[in-house]
């Protein structure tokens, strides 16, 4: 294909992504209700604890807060949701300049990523009331708790997105192996490296006094760092005798 070609196809499919984000975002919309009413659970399980000793409740400080945050969570909905078609559009542009053994690494990257990814997202909601029934122990007697609408969603979906992203890292490391960028024992040697990351990840997406969420989501992510660096060691060995087999056959490996 030609130059021009190739940007009236990036455009094509830049135009079928931006238009199923589009669509799955006006779906998403009719759905915040729902989604909002589950993160501001922590809220409403503080109000009832606390009883009349003091207000715990979710507020908007402007006009349109309320609105503003309701397309704020739909465009993000959205963009979940149309990620199998935009995903689509991001590999079928890619795919003609591949070779058949990139394409099958490709595919098994992106089917171990995505589910690890929700994976990471759904342990981050399900820590999330732990976080907020926790700091609300630090407020006095008879203290109010009003929490500022899109300042409580930004740190939910932050949460979220952080420890999504966290779970693929291993993935990552695997794809590096596959590149031969890094070798199994490597990854290994590195432990601590690893812990001191995971550690500092960990206290940064969790508060500081929720000592035992920390450690949570830290173990989580040694688990799935020393995973990675195990199959990345039987992937250096299987390598190694392939290598070996094509030697003794003469053969350049």
């Amino acid at each position: 294909m030609s130059l021009t070609d190739h940007l009236m196809e990036l455009k094509r499919r830049l135009m079928i992504s931006a238009a199923a984000v589009v669509v799955a975002m006006v779906a998403a919309f009719f759905i915040t209700e729902p989604v909002m009413h589950l993160i501001t659970a922590p809220i409403r399980m503080l109000a009832e604890e606390r009883g009349e000793q003091a207000a715990v409740e979710l507020m908007y400080t402007s006009v349109t807060g309320a609105f503003d945050l309701r397309m704020r969570m739909a465009f993000a909905i959205g963009f979940l949701l149309s990620a199998p078609i935009w995903i689509w559009q991001v590999w079928a542009y890619v795919m003609p300049a591949m070779t058949k053994r990139e394409k099958r690494y490709t595919i098994g990257f992106i089917s171990a990523a995505v589910p690890l990814f929700f994976a990471g997202c759904a342990t981050g909601l399900l820590v999330m009331p732990n976080i907020v029934k926790l700091m609300a122990e630090f407020l006095t007697s008879g203290a109010s708790a009003m929490y500022d609408a899109n300042y409580y969603y930004d740190f939910v979906f932050k949460l979220m997105l952080f420890v999504g992203v966290a779970y693929i890292v291993p993935v990552f490391l695997i794809a590096l192996n596959f590149a031969g960028v890094i070798t199994g024992k490597a990854i290994v040697s590195s432990w601590r490296v690893a812990v001191l990351i995971s550690a500092v990840f960990a206290s940064i997406a969790t508060p500081p006094a929720d000592v035992a969420t920390t450690f949570l989501i830290m173990g989580i992510l040694l688990v799935l760092y020393f995973a990675a660096a195990g199959l990345a060691m039987l992937l250096d060995r299987r390598r190694s005798k392939r290598a070996a087999t094509l030697l003794q056959a003469g053969l350049t490996p």
